[in-house]
């Protein structure tokens, strides 16, 4: 049975004062955030500021130090493991995987917690996993051998398994690792398109410049939150170049620019570019 949740809560996922240690380095401090439903939310920061960690704790895969995960109103460990693996789906970096399996398969692998054990595929699970190879696309290489894939193509096919899940809320960290310019404004559509479905999308991106097009912004820096706020703030903005030291800038795009293509972000980030310090080379 599924556990009960709230009716169509506002916020799909939050941690309420999560800490979290790696070892025994503190990572985490007692963070607390609200990530809306159905929005996309984008977590940013400099290297080593707790970025997978918190998307690792909120997808319940690291132990906690304190506080608690909510899942769709519930406290995340009270949900029961199959229905918790249909409600929240997860997409970690660089994800190991069986090279011998065929892209099928490893696609099929998001359909688990919808199967019986040990039960053959459905037709829904076949059309499901068929409908993620297709909006990947990944289905012309459907039935080779993952290990004989490109880095790109690896990817895609993890994320169809991702979507096969047909989950609620779907947490991605670096999700653009190997895709080319061109499949990474497919990815953008793809969350677009899932968003406008009522799904919730957090991820991870390291590219900004992606990352303002996302519809939140939060924004980490030594393991605590600095800023949560709207990708098309100011204050957002400032924040960003804030914890980047002030070596970029959030700049408007030129009216002609974004007249000319279509895009969802209305800023880029540039490179404040600072002289280096020089000193004698023996």
């Amino acid at each position: 049975m599924r556990p009960e949740v709230a009716p169509h809560p506002a916020v799909a996922l939050a941690a309420r004062a999560l800490s979290v240690r790696l070892g025994r380095t503190p990572v985490l401090h007692a963070v607390s955030v609200d990530l809306p439903r159905g929005r996309w939310t984008c977590i940013v920061g400099p290297n080593g500021a707790g970025k997978s960690t918190l998307l690792k704790a909120l997808a319940g895969l690291l132990p906690l130090s304190g506080g608690q995960v909510e899942l769709l109103g519930r406290p995340l460990a009270q949900w029961p493991r199959r229905q918790r693996a249909q409600s929240l789906a997860w997409l970690g970096q660089s994800e190991p995987g069986a090279d011998d399996l065929s892209a099928w398969d490893v696609a099929m692998l998001g359909r688990l917690p919808h199967q019986p054990w040990l039960a053959a595929p459905s037709a829904a699970d076949r059309a499901a996993v068929e409908r993620a190879l297709r909006l990947t696309q990944a289905w012309a290489w459907r039935d080779r051998p993952l290990g004989q894939l490109s880095g790109g193509q690896r990817q895609r096919v993890l994320l169809a398994r991702l979507l096969a899940v047909q989950a609620p809320v779907v947490l991605m960290d670096e999700p653009l690792a190997h895709l080319d310019p061109p499949h990474q404004a497919d990815w953008l559509a793809l969350v677009r398109t899932l968003t406008q479905q009522g799904c919730t999308v957090v991820s991870v991106l390291h590219e900004l410049n992606m990352a303002l097009h996302a519809d939140e912004l939060l924004i980490l820096d030594e393991g605590r939150v600095r800023h949560q706020g709207p990708a098309s703030a100011a204050a957002t903005h400032r924040a960003l170049e804030a914890v980047f030291e002030q070596r970029i800038v959030v700049q408007p795009l030129p009216g002609d620019a974004i007249g000319q293509a279509d895009v969802s972000a209305r800023w880029v980030v540039l490179p404040r570019l600072r002289p280096l310090e020089t000193g004698h080379v023996a």
